[in-house]
């Protein structure tokens, strides 16, 4: 199987995913990186800089992301970066129908990667990928294994940015996870 070529066709169903584009704007977001990825980044939605030009957390809260993702030894090329949500949703936060949706597509991005551990960045996407609501802020640093994969918990680098105490917190969570990612 060509990595590559199966996620670029399922970046043209969602492209071409109705139900994806209703009551949403801007163009898709369906992620970037390393088809290889071992770790797989998955946050929320795209906000409106990353619905304008179709690329995932490139504002604040992307730059502090990438910024973490640098000071844990991995790189933007070596990693895979996503949403479950591939639109700006019109209201903000996405929708429970917005996440349930939107994982049929995550989880087939996630059976072609393969990744060795998924951090989940926030509440959306703990709900997104593993079906149910999480106190993010009660469970961060942890890992969690399900149906074979490891999953890291941790909050979304848009609290980090509002909250500054929740700056210390993500910090502390990407710590535990350059140790896990040092025993790949």
């Amino acid at each position: 199987m060509n990595k590559l070529k199966e996620l670029e066709k399922i970046a043209d169903q969602i492209k071409n995913c109705r139900i994806c584009r209703q009551n949403k704007s801007g163009l898709a977001v369906v992620g970037e990186g390393d088809p290889d990825a071992k770790v797989m980044f998955v946050g929320e939605a795209p906000g409106k800089q990353e619905a304008k030009v179709g690329r995932p957390f490139i504002g604040r809260s992307g730059k502090f992301l990438r910024s973490l993702i640098a000071e844990v030894g991995l790189t933007e090329e070596g990693v895979y970066i996503t949403s479950p949500v591939k639109y700006l949703p019109d209201r903000g936060t996405p929708t429970g129908d917005d996440i349930a949706h939107g994982r049929k597509h995550l989880n087939k991005q996630i059976a072609v990667i393969k990744p060795l551990i998924i951090v989940l960045l926030g509440r959306v996407a703990a709900q997104a990928v593993l079906e149910e609501k999480i106190s993010v802020m009660q469970k961060h640093g942890e890992i969690i294994k399900r149906d074979g994969r490891r999953y890291f918990l941790t909050i979304h680098p848009a609290a980090a940015i509002r909250f500054v105490k929740n700056r210390a917190v993500i910090k502390k969570d990407f710590e535990k996870l350059k140790e896990i990612v040092d025993t790949f």
